[in-house]
């Protein structure tokens, strides 16, 4: 799967990530020596970042940071190239005056220490091999302040049991609004809600697969549902209450942005 995001060092690298979810510094946070991380807030301490596509948000500490990665590339220790969500000035001069690719605007949320990771920051493009990139439709439907979930049965093919929003595949040619009416139609009977808000692709990972969520509001006005062989359960709550279910992935975080 391929992302676009912002060229801040240009050149050509690929390996295997490490990753880091939160920020970190290079100074005092990676052993200039070694190449392997030392700060104890990073899942994967103690792994080198040598000749590897380091990933994390972004930058913090000390402005000698810059000078620090730019050490690891004297002691032939650096990555071979850096993926920020955000770049902040340390982390680009260093990555500037080490000669390290580096690539931001990109959500290293999906990203897993161990992926093999391509990155083309001439282009501002990072490639995740082996990746399977699914699209599908969220719609999340409400009445009266409250707003529908449903159970998902036995019989479909993942995520049993579990709670979401009206969803389904984007079929081929199809657009994600029409996918949306359709998914509507099929899995709770109604073809006449109101579109109250779309809002921009939500992507989430789930071991190989990255879900790509088109996600988006509908209005009704009764809360006569007709369930299909999807659903095993449905409840209208407070959006609130969200939390006290057991939901697919990223689904409160929808609800948050839409609502």
């Amino acid at each position: 799967m391929k992302f676009v995001g912002r060229r801040i060092r240009g050149g050509m690298a690929s390996g295997k990530a490490v990753v880091c979810k939160s920020p970190i510094s290079f100074l005092g946070g990676v052993d200039p020596l070694t190449g392997r991380i030392m700060d104890e807030e990073c899942e994967s301490r103690g792994e080198s970042i040598s000749g590897r596509i380091f990933c994390f948000p972004f930058g913090k500490g000390s402005t000698v940071g810059s000078y620090a990665l730019y050490q690891l590339r004297l002691n032939k220790k650096a990555p071979a190239a850096i993926i920020n969500n955000s770049a902040e000035p340390i982390v680009a001069t260093g990555a500037i005056i080490a000669d390290v690719p580096m690539v931001d605007g990109i959500d290293v949320g999906l990203l897993r220490t161990g992926d093999d990771v391509s990155v083309d920051a001439n282009r501002g493009t990072v490639e995740i091999i082996g990746l399977d990139e699914r699209h599908v439709v969220t719609c999340i439907v409400r009445n009266a302040g409250r707003i529908l979930l449903l159970q998902r049965s036995d019989k479909v093919g993942s995520y049993n049991g579990m709670w979401a929003g009206v969803s389904g595949f984007i079929e081929s040619g199809e657009s994600d609004e029409s996918a949306a009416r359709r998914e509507l139609k099929e899995e709770i009977g109604r073809d006449r809600a109101r579109l109250s808000k779309h809002i921009d692709t939500q992507c989430f990972r789930d071991g190989p697969t990255i879900w790509c969520v088109h996600p988006f509001l509908f209005d009704v006005k009764d809360r006569h549902v007709r369930t299909d062989w999807e659903h095993q359960s449905l409840e209208w709550i407070q959006p609130g209450d969200v939390s006290r279910f057991d939901t697919v992935p990223g689904l409160q975080q929808i609800i948050l942005r839409l609502l």
